[in-house]
Order: C-alpha cells, then structure tokens, then sequence
C-alpha cells in the first residue's frame, strides 16, 4: 500500500511539474496569439471578434426593417422546426414531414448532416441528419434538394449577402448589382431593399414548400403570436410568407456561437484554448495565412475567391446538372466574367460539427479540408487557371501544424452547446425537425 502511495505521490509531483514547465511556453502562446488577433482586426482591437450573446439584441446585426424583439424570435424559432407547417409538398406522403431544420440541424453546425439537404421528398434522420434519403414515393426531379451545400446559419447575422454568390441582399456587395436582380424571381426580391436573411427567407419559405396562411396558423396555434409580433401590420397582410420571414430571420439572427473556446479565450479564459488549439490559432492568424479571407466577427468576409473544387453534380447526388447556374459562382449572378467560378467565404465556426465542405460538398473531412489549402492544387479541370484566387497557394505546413490548425477549427471553434437554439416543442405538436415514418424511429417520437 506504502509502495503505491508513493508511486501516486512521484506520479502527481512529476505531472505538476510538466506542467509549471509548460506554463511559460503557454503565455508566450497567449501573448503571441493576441497580438496576432488584434493586427487582423479591423479596428486593431482583440475585443472586434468577441461575439454577442444571443439575447444581446443590441449588438447582434440586424435588418432595420425587421427589429429583433424576444415575441418574434420565439415564434420564428418555433416556425423554423414545425413539421406541421409543411402543407405544399408535392406528394401525400411529404405531407407534415419536413421543416427547415430538415437541412439546418443544430447538432451538425445547422447544416445538414448528409452532403445534400434534403427536405420536401426525404425520408430519414439518423442520429444528426447523415441518414436523410430520397424518399422511394419521389422521383428525383421532385426532391426539395439544393445543387449547392446548404451553408451553416451559425453567426450568419454577420452576413449580409447569402448564398455561395451573395445573391441574396439589397445591401452590401450587391450594391451597384441593380440591372441583373430582375432576372429571376429570387433575385428579384432585392427590390425590397432588406438584407440578405430576410431577403432569403422569403424566396425560401415559398420554395422549400412551407405553408403560411391564416387556416394553417389558426389549426397549429400559431395566430395569437403572429398578432401579437405583428400587431402593427394590416390583417390581410399578418399572416403571410413575408411576416413569417422576418419571423424565422430573427430567430436566425440570434444563432451565435459565443460559447466556443475560442470565444472564451477572447473574454479573457486564458485555460479555455488548450496549448494544440492555441498553436492552431496562432496558424490561423499568421503562417496557414486563413484570417487573410476570414477576418469577419464571424471568421468570414464579404469576398469570393475560386478555389477550383469540385461541384455537386461531380459525384454522386440527387438532382444536379452541370448547366446550374449555381456552379458559375457569383458570376452566374453578375454576369461578369471575372467573377466565374468565385463562391462566398463563409463563417467556419462550428464547421466541424458535420462533414463536406465546399459548395460542391467535395471535401469530406476537416483533415482533408486543411491538405486542399495545404498542398492548393485546384480538382476541378473546368475551372480555368486564370480565375483561381492569388491568395490560394501552399502552406507548406508540417504534419504537425497541420494537426494543430485541425484542432484549433474542431475544437476551438467549435460552440459545443447549440442545442439550446433547438425548442423542446412545437405548437403542432408534431415530431421535429422530420415527421416521416423513418425519421419517427430514428428520433423516437410517438
């Protein structure tokens, strides 16, 4: 017993002392980390990428002709994952099955857990969306299917212009892009002189087969909310697509990932990042060169870069084709030649919480995300030399590095408690995010 005491005892003397060793190294880290996020700040401030709380309705960005209230947040919250209001879905067995958490899963970094988000015309859940299919009920030109990944609605408040072209937003770098919004319906949309999450959610709502009106509302439950957020608009104009837009980009609004170690490491928790995730950082913000497109309070940016990957219809999918405009990037929404192949720098917290990456969900893993920007050979041959971003070249980063970056994007960036944007119920009562007979099983609803 003596002899194992002493053991324990040498085994704790030699542990504390790694670790006072190890202290000096771990400021230095701190000091050095600091300076590197306050000299990527814009305003020079390490403070500039300390992110709201959800509440803190404040300092959240927001549309000004949609004000963020507690009322309208609740209800798009509740909106965003009711089964019962899919009521336009083009087969009877769609009927009440989908939502817009179909394809948005908290638990996958609201994206969906598979490499395609399928909503009208899926079946299936899995345990954080991986198992979603097409439904046999649904030939493939009927799916709800997007030819690009869904991005995640993590800390998209700090975007103005959505989708991988920014197409989506009145303001920001669509201002001066007037003369093509009439060229389709979506687009179109930015006449209504909001930014992009609202202006999104309204061509969305309609697209992805949800069902506002007053019948719907008032079987659900959901009319007395929709009078009281919206008490200031007309009743034949309350209980509508548009309404309920403003409603569900609301509730967006506030998914904030402001509890990432990262995050805490910003507000002053100096043990919060552990010494790989602080290495990692440090990559981040100097050698691996990221900060220089993901600079934003969201570790995003309003820029487009052609990185030459791969699109959808590349491999195996549902519904895509090489004629879709989407695959153009943002000069499919210009028009300008300069700007083919260039897709949207999005936020990358919580990135890790599911796979595939990039707009043509060609990468799978955060490994292999790393070793594309790594080693930075394009893998699309029909995305022309010319068009490839400057700022895409190697790294030349050693294995080691190479595991720290990984560890800083899955774990330090990575808010571990999004869930809490998820509503324990609905007001139809129905199972959520999906209501098809597979989906039942897998989430065990009754």
């Amino acid at each position: 017993m003596r002899k194992i005491t002493l053991v324990c005892f040498v085994l704790m003397l030699l542990i504390v002392a790694c670790t006072k060793d190890k202290m000096p190294v771990l400021v230095e880290l701190d000091n050095q980390l600091r300076n590197l996020v306050a000299a990527s700040a814009p305003d020079g401030n390490l403070d500039f990428y300390v992110l709201p709380q959800e509440n803190d309705y404040a300092n959240i960005p927001s549309e000004p002709k949609n004000p963020l209230t507690d009322e309208k947040v609740q209800l798009g919250k509740f909106m965003f994952y009711d089964t019962g209001l899919a009521q336009s879905a083009l087969k009877p067995s769609g009927m009440g099955t989908y939502s817009c958490s179909s394809c948005h899963i908290a638990e996958a970094g609201f994206k969906p857990g598979n490499f395609q988000g399928i909503a009208d015309g899926g079946k299936g859940f899995g345990i954080n969306g991986e198992n979603r299919v097409k439904d046999n009920d649904y030939d493939e030109s009927e799916l709800d299917v997007q030819d690009a990944r869904p991005l995640s609605l993590v800390n998209v408040a700090y975007v103005t212009n959505t989708f991988w072209n920014g197409q989506f937003g009145a303001t920001g770098v669509n201002i001066g892009t007037e003369d093509v919004w009439a060229d389709d319906v979506a687009t179109n949309r930015n006449h209504l002189g909001m930014q992009g999450i609202e202006t999104q959610n309204i061509e969305g709502v309609e697209s992805h087969r949800i069902t506002i009106n007053k019948e719907i509302l008032d079987s659900f439950g959901y009319t007395e909310m929709f009078d009281q957020v919206f008490h200031d608009v007309d009743e034949e104009e309350r209980y509508t697509i548009e309404t309920a837009s403003l409603a569900f980009s609301a509730y967006i609004r506030t998914i904030i990932s402001n509890k990432a170690p990262f995050q805490n490491w910003l507000k002053g928790n100096e043990s919060a990042l552990d010494y790989e995730s602080k290495k990692g950082a440090i990559l981040f913000f100097s050698k691996a060169n990221c900060s220089t497109c993901h600079y934003n309070q969201n570790l995003g940016s309003p820029e487009f870069h052609a990185l030459g990957v791969n699109d959808m219809y590349q491999q195996p999918s549902y519904s895509t084709e090489e004629s879709d405009l989407r695959n153009l990037g943002r000069g499919g929404f210009t028009k300008k030649e300069e700007d083919l192949y260039k897709f949207k720098v999005p936020g990358i917290y919580n990135n890790a919480d599911s796979d595939f990456f990039f707009h043509g969900a060609s990468v799978k893993k955060i490994e292999e995300l790393v070793e594309y920007f790594n080693q930075a050979i394009p893998e699309n041959s029909k995305v022309p030399a010319s068009q490839i971003s400057s700022k895409f070249k190697p790294l030349n980063l050693t294995e080691e590095e190479k595991k720290h970056l990984v560890q800083f994007i899955k774990v330090g960036l990575s808010d571990p408690d999004l869930i809490r944007y998820k509503p324990n119920s609905v007001p139809s009562g129905k199972c959520f995010p999906n209501a098809d007979p597979q989906s039942l099983i897998d989430l065990g609803c009754n």
